[in-house]
């Protein structure tokens, strides 16, 4: 058919050409005629119609002429239709899907996000509940900055240094371990978070002005050793705290010589009856003195001992001492000074100051001594 339809275009292009057209186109292939007479050749064009059929344009193994996608990209795998498969039906393809066989959203590359928060379950830590992206999708319930699994106070804002708890009076103690957590601002506190009084004398360190004091010390308001009568010697070392010790080393008032002689003299003047524990009337003005100088000297204590001569057994002399003693602090006491004031002691004839052989000896060991001092 084809033959016959060259041979009447060759008959007819030579009827309608002089002779030299004619022998131009004697040598012509089919295809030159067609052309020259406006025609098509029906054999070229049968060739580029099977050539368009078998083409497949992106190699997908899918002809263009069936392939709904002749773009996909080179190695992609694709469907019957030749579009890249979406495995998981989520409207992601998998070659770009990176959760390719879980259904998931587009903004996390097609991975589910099981908590909302924006982190995919792949990638969050703590998938079940609301978190953050810089601590792997986990919760910072507080939002301090600290991870609640991290977090000692999860639902209170809190600081690094903490481990996430606060410290609301900004002491450097946090809440959890102050014990004074409304600490005025500036104040120095211990490690209860509590106002430090380091030298434990009850004076806060802020108000101390000695915060060094040595324990046990006694101290003024101002956190310094105290000093109550203003002698110089600190009440802790003062055994007359109240009482001014005119330089003396332990605080107290020095007993001036005259009141020495006076006590002296008022210990030689007191008198018994012979054998006897009953003062004397004259001995009444003695004592009356001695009183007379405890009250001038309210820190000082008095002893009082009594001793006997030899006239007499031992133990005759001991009771015999300690019973006149014991008269003479009847008598103190009557006259106002405190039982805690006063000592007394018998010695019978234990401590001679004189010969037991004379009259004038044994008269000199019958005696009471009083001494003034300081517990």
């Amino acid at each position: 058919m084809r033959i016959k339809l060259s041979v009447l275009l060759i008959c007819f292009v030579a009827l309608m050409m002089p002779v030299a057209g004619f022998a131009q186109f004697a040598g012509a292939t089919s295809d030159d005629l067609y052309a020259s007479s406006g025609f098509s050749n029906p054999e070229s064009n049968n060739d580029a119609i099977m050539t368009d059929m078998s083409k497949d344009a992106d190699g997908d193994g899918v002809k263009d002429k069936r392939d709904d996608c002749p773009d996909t990209p080179a190695g992609v795998a694709v469907d019957e239709k030749g579009c890249p498969l979406d495995s998981d039906n989520d409207k992601i393809v998998d070659y770009l899907d990176k959760c390719a066989m879980v259904p998931g959203l587009a903004k996390l590359n097609g991975c589910p996000d099981q908590d909302k928060d924006d982190v995919a379950d792949k990638d969050d830590a703590c998938p079940e509940v609301p978190g953050l992206a810089r601590f792997q999708g986990c919760p910072d319930s507080d939002a301090d900055g600290i991870q609640d699994a991290l977090d000692k106070c999860p639902n209170l804002k809190g600081l690094d240094r903490f481990k996430g708890c606060p410290d609301t009076d900004n002491d450097g103690i946090d809440d959890t371990n102050d014990k004074c957590p409304g600490t005025e601002a500036g104040i120095k506190v211990d490690v209860n978070g509590c106002t430090a009084d380091v030298d434990r004398d009850g004076i806060i360190d802020s108000d101390d002005k000695c915060p060094d004091t040595p324990k046990g010390v006694k101290v003024d308001m101002k956190g310094c050793p105290a000093d109550t009568d203003g002698d110089g010697v600190i009440d802790t070392n003062d055994k007359c705290p109240t009482t001014k010790g005119e330089g003396s080393t332990n605080g107290c008032p020095v007993i001036k010589e005259d009141v020495k002689k006076r006590l002296n003299f008022a210990a030689r003047g007191i008198q018994f009856e012979s054998g006897k524990s009953t003062l004397k009337s004259s001995s009444n003005p003695m004592l009356d003195e001695v009183v007379s100088i405890l009250q001038m000297y309210t820190d000082y204590n008095l002893q009082i001992t009594g001793h006997t001569d030899n006239v007499g057994g031992d133990d005759l002399n001991m009771q015999l001492s300690q019973d006149r003693v014991d008269v003479v602090k009847s008598y103190l006491l009557g006259k106002g000074v405190a039982a805690s004031r006063l000592e007394a002691k018998g010695l019978g004839e234990t401590k001679p100051i004189a010969s037991n052989d004379n009259d004038a000896g044994r008269t000199q060991n019958r005696r009471v001594e009083l001494e003034l001092f300081i517990r």
